[in-house]
């Protein structure tokens, strides 16, 4: 490597970043020319970095003057992604979803037919304060985190789902009919996100969004417990409903 770039090792660096992201954006092997041109590097820079990467498998040489992404990024990819703890990521959000709001964050999971509690954030700032102890469940049909999980099964599994529990009632809102069920799950896809009416416990209301993997499927779910005596939940007016409002091991989300 000349001896320029050996004294400027963030520049580098930065270099990297550039034909990373280019090759990034193009799922066919790019010519020397064209990442050249792309990254407004002098192509035997390029070259020199992407020789470097090479060898090191970064990016795959597929043949003379044309290169791809390498092998060895998705098994970083892997280890990275084998390591991540939803729980961990989950955390902080929650921590800030208190802070702004003073009610009590939740985060589930779920286990055959119910949701397992597994982290929650809470100061007691609140004179009524709703918690959810760790490690406790709840049946799905009772919960707004449930509910999103039974709306990732489908409508099919869901009437296999009221065979297996007869939809128990938990207290008088729960809703035991099958059929106001599908109408409600049908109100949840529309408007992405769950909620449900003092349904697990008198007095208590939840709003719960869910939380993605890489590829799409519903893995746990993120909820605020709230006093019914506070009100229903409702978006403010002046902020539409955004998907995707926490990156979770890489497109794992919040939806």
């Amino acid at each position: 490597m000349p001896r320029e770039e050996a004294k400027n090792p963030i520049q580098v660096i930065e270099r990297m970043m550039k034909l990373l992201n280019v090759l990034s954006q193009h799922p066919e092997p790019l010519g020397l020319k064209q990442i050249a041109q792309y990254t407004g590097l002098h192509p035997s820079t390029a070259h020199r970095i992407l020789s470097s990467m090479s060898a090191d498998r970064i990016v795959d040489r597929v043949e003379p003057g044309s290169y791809r992404l390498g092998m060895r990024l998705l098994e970083l990819g892997n280890l990275v992604k084998s390591r991540i703890s939803v729980r961990e990521l989950a955390l902080p959000l929650m921590r800030e979803l208190h802070s702004q709001t003073g009610e009590t964050a939740n985060l589930s999971v779920r286990h055959d037919d119910e949701i397992v509690y597994v982290e929650r954030s809470s100061s007691g700032r609140s004179a009524m304060r709703v918690v959810h102890v760790i490690g406790a469940r709840a049946s799905l049909h009772v919960t707004a985190a449930g509910k999103l999980f039974l709306l990732e099964d489908g409508f099919a599994r869901l009437r296999d789902y009221a065979k297996r529990t007869g939809l128990a009632m938990h207290t008088k809102n729960t809703i035991t009919n099958l059929a106001l069920l599908e109408r409600d799950l049908e109100r949840i896809q529309r408007q992405g996100w769950a909620t449900d009416n003092e349904e697990a416990e008198i007095g208590v209301r939840c709003v719960a969004a869910g939380i993605r993997d890489d590829a799409g499927h519903l893995v746990a779910a993120l909820s605020l417990s709230t006093p019914a005596e506070r009100g229903q939940y409702r978006p403010p007016a002046d902020q539409p409903h955004r998907r995707g409002l926490i990156p979770i091991q890489g497109r794992i989300k919040v939806r």
